[in-house]
């Protein structure tokens, strides 16, 4: 009885499914977001590398300087490891930060998949996943003004928009003719929807659902559209200006162009206590505005 044969896959092919595979990851971290700007992690350039060997993957990342708080710097992580597993073809993964106080910790903590309370331990303090929230509020509200922003432009009235439903909504993007922006705008926002009084998925995207509520979860008021539109604006001041400074600093540390911004006021809010080992003053909010000489 003849041996069975090995047969291996040509080397252009492995490299094809290998090339593959490498964008598959890239387009799954486009999905995750700096907690504090709801931006995309790739977009701010914060990730360096995706290295793919079989159904292994190593992702590094960096970050505009070497202490940002140490709770953004952990949902970073493990957002881009869940992310990462959503791909059937992984098998593991490890995500490096790279050049940050708590490096060490945070790579260990998400590679053991260890929340952030596990990973600090004793110095963590407070809950990590109460930062999440607050912050996918901010995001909710910052993406509903520009849609609702952008549909007042287009002359729909505000007594139409409060009524619309998700069916309607996705048919009135559906319908425009601009270039898909209003699509673009309709995904994004409800990608964010279910924020909005903490409602299910499955619920936030049932078509007779109010497509426009507060953070509540409350049916908005036409009358009062104008006025809440403003509220949610200054929300987004402080991100569009965090968002410019973190890519200049970026772009300071590692000599590099500033990555290009995408078209809330916003307090990061610190849970490692300072170590004595550490630099006093390297937990104090990395991304608050400067105050104006005296």
């Amino acid at each position: 009885m003849s041996a069975p044969l090995s047969v291996q896959a040509p080397a252009a092919v492995v490299s094809r499914v290998a090339s593959s595979r490498v964008a598959e990851v890239w387009s799954r971290l486009a999905t995750v977001a700096d907690p504090e700007l709801d931006e995309s992690v790739t977009e701010l350039g914060f990730v360096t590398t995706v290295e793919v060997e079989g159904g292994s993957v190593s992702v590094g990342f960096r970050l505009p300087t070497y202490w940002c708080a140490a709770n953004f710097a952990y949902l970073m992580a493990d957002d881009m490891r869940r992310a990462i597993t959503s791909l059937p073809w992984v098998t593991n993964i490890t995500i490096t930060l790279d050049e940050h106080m708590y490096a060490a910790e945070i790579n260990r903590g998400v590679a053991a998949g260890r929340s952030f309370q596990q990973t600090f331990g004793s110095e963590a303090n407070g809950e990590v996943e109460d930062v999440r929230r607050i912050f996918l509020v901010k995001a909710f509200q910052r993406r509903q003004e520009v849609l609702l922003s952008w549909l007042l432009e287009q002359g729909n009235a505000p007594a139409k928009l409060v009524r619309l439903n998700v069916a309607q909504l996705l048919e009135l993007a559906a319908e425009s003719l601009d270039d898909g922006k209003t699509q673009r705008l309709v995904t994004r926002y409800f990608d964010r929807r279910f924020v909005a009084g903490r409602c299910a998925v499955a619920e936030a995207e049932q078509g007779a659902a109010l497509a426009f509520v507060d953070a509540k979860g409350e049916a908005l008021i036409a009358d009062e559209l104008g006025a809440y539109l403003r509220a949610l604006r200054r929300v987004g001041v402080n991100a569009e200006f965090n968002g410019a400074l973190c890519r200049g600093l970026l772009a300071a540390r590692y000599g590099e162009g500033c990555a290009s911004a995408p078209a809330i006021e916003i307090k990061p809010v610190h849970f490692v206590r300072t170590r004595e080992a550490k630099p006093s003053g390297a937990l104090a909010p990395a991304r608050e505005a400067p105050r104006a000489a005296e």
